[in-house]
């Protein structure tokens, strides 16, 4: 059993089979945290600001809302977690996530939306599954 969880969280991935392994990876134990982690990229950042007048925390509540069906699932499966954001670039900032606190397993999803990928794993979970000490889980 697992108590501190970090799932990086794309909102261009399917992340529909991973509330129950966060079910499996806790066993149901109050005492384990989930942290759900986005990281808002300086491009997408700049551009809401730009062209929609949004802020950063503006954009967080558009994200809050879509990650809402997600978070539904946890809740019916009674798994506790958080909600984190940062801006930045991606590879960095999870990175810096995963060293700056005590996780014990990084879960990352790799189900792209689009089928049309021709790399086994994606960007961001090769980079952080290749430079990390911590175990990571990835889930297709």
């Amino acid at each position: 059993m697992y108590k501190n969880i970090l799932l990086p969280y794309d909102f261009g991935n399917s992340f529909y089979n991973v509330p129950e392994q966060l079910e499996k990876l806790t066993e149901n134990s109050k005492e384990a945290k989930i942290t759900i982690f986005n990281v808002i990229p300086e491009s997408e950042q700049v551009d809401n600001v730009k062209y929609r007048g949004k802020h950063f925390n503006d954009i967080i509540n558009d994200k809050i809302k879509d990650l809402k069906p997600f978070t539904d699932q946890l809740d019916e499966l009674g798994v506790s977690y958080t909600t984190r954001f940062k801006a930045g670039r991606v590879v960095n900032e999870l990175l810096k996530e995963i060293k700056e606190n005590d996780y014990e397993i990084v879960v990352m999803s790799n189900r792209r939306s689009k089928r049309d990928v021709k790399h086994v794993l994606g960007h961001v979970t090769h980079k952080v599954a290749k430079r990390v000490n911590t175990p990571v889980l990835i889930i297709k």
